[in-house]
């Protein structure tokens, strides 16, 4: 059943339940691939990070930054997902399928993190080090590109003594298949903004745009 996607991300699954728990979308019922997707954010972070640190030796960090954000963002993961044709995998209800659910950057980047978990779960770290270095080969020459907002405030907080942006869902309204998730962005337990979106990186995105304009703004404010 899985064959072609074992070929393609050049893994054979020694368990093949949790590929069969990473292609659950959340429309599928409550056991679903959310917490997989969860673990997947880290290890694509990681992997890409290794890899962009032994490669490039001569980039400094903010470099190093910008070009992560390119390689991990929903559009790339999407990017990914549909060349290997993940969508056709996933198992989701009527409402979602019927709504573009298989072709949507959100259900499918989120899949491809979760089938990155998968991986990791399954073979370990190195595993999953070998299929993001198949998967992305293609992806990561070239100069990098600006950072996107959550790059951005990232480095903000970075070049000002801060810590770390974190974001927490709030609220999420809406049927299964058209969700919308309400995001916080939190820097030294100030809560800065809030934003909502149809999935949960786009929130992100969103509210790390408003937390670095209020950020921004409050330092102009500071020097008049």
């Amino acid at each position: 059943m899985y064959s072609a996607l074992y070929d393609a991300l050049g893994y054979r699954f020694r368990d093949e339940r949790l590929l069969r728990l990473a292609l659950r979308h959340p429309s599928a019922g409550s056991d679903n691939n959310q917490r997989l997707e969860f673990l997947g954010d880290s290890v694509l972070q990681l992997c890409v990070s290794d890899r962009i640190f032994r490669e490039n030796p001569g980039k400094k960090e903010g470099e190093m930054t910008f070009l992560r954000q390119r390689l991990v963002c929903e559009d790339a993961l999407a990017e990914i997902a549909g060349k290997i044709g993940l969508g056709a995998y996933l198992v989701m209800d009527h409402g979602c399928d019927g709504t573009g659910g298989r072709t949507h950057p959100g259900p499918l980047s989120d899949a491809m993190e979760a089938v990155l978990a998968a991986v990791y779960l399954d073979g370990g770290y190195q595993a999953a080090f070998d299929v993001i270095s198949l998967l992305w080969k293609d992806m990561d020459s070239g100069k990098p590109t600006a950072p996107d907002p959550k790059g951005k405030l990232q480095e903000y907080t970075q070049s000002h003594g801060m810590g770390m942006p974190v974001y927490a869902v709030e609220n999420t309204e809406g049927p299964v298949h058209d969700r919308v998730f309400t995001l916080s962005c939190t820097v030294d337990g100030r809560l800065l903004a809030s934003a909502s979106g149809k999935t949960k990186k786009r929130a992100e995105q969103a509210a790390a745009e408003a937390a670095l304009r209020l950020l921004e703004g409050s330092r102009e404010q500071g020097k008049t």
